[in-house]
């Protein structure tokens, strides 16, 4: 299982993400708090994630950036479903849990990731992949699971600050 670490632990610098699987750093990730951008480092690769015309994607550092390797949109907003393209291989997801949150990743019938979250008051984003999915498209998939939880608590509390203003409002 991959997990996000607090930024700046595990030997990470300021502001670095540490994507930990048994505690071992595997890869980092600098994460925007303004946009839904971030860089990943995995082995001597790395990815630049963005959004770019609707759609999350990731390629890598130096191509140009229509040179997408990795892409994911939302197919449906009302259900929460995305489809994922990674290199060739395209997985859909659907919510696991509306209370818990996170989804599974689908190639066909065969469940092949699923994102959750750790436990306790800063939850952060964890992914349960099988073997066959590389570790570059594992941490992909992570990152969408930390833009899901950011759009998520940003909706939250628009709901809950636009309760007030009506509740407060006469």
């Amino acid at each position: 299982m991959l997990e996000l670490g607090k930024a700046g632990s595990a030997g990470t610098g300021k502001g670095v993400l540490p994507v930990l699987r048994d505690g071992l750093v595997v890869a980092t990730l600098r994460a925007s708090n303004w946009k839904e951008a971030a860089t990943a480092v995995v082995g001597d690769r790395e990815w630049v994630l963005a959004k770019s015309r609707g759609t999350l994607t990731g390629r890598r550092a130096g191509e140009p950036e229509d040179a997408a390797r990795l892409r994911a949109r939302q197919t449906s907003f009302w259900k929460g479903t995305w489809e994922a393209d990674l290199e060739g291989t395209t997985l859909r997801s659907e919510v696991v849990s509306r209370w818990k949150g996170g989804h599974r990743y689908l190639s066909g019938d065969r469940v092949v990731a699923e994102t959750g979250t750790t436990g306790g008051w800063s939850p952060r984003p964890t992914l349960t992949a099988d073997d066959s999915l590389p570790l570059d498209h594992q941490v992909f998939l992570l990152w969408l699971g930390l833009v899901m939880s950011r759009r998520d608590q940003a909706a939250a509390t628009a709901a809950i600050a636009g309760g007030a203003a009506a509740a407060g409002g006469s």
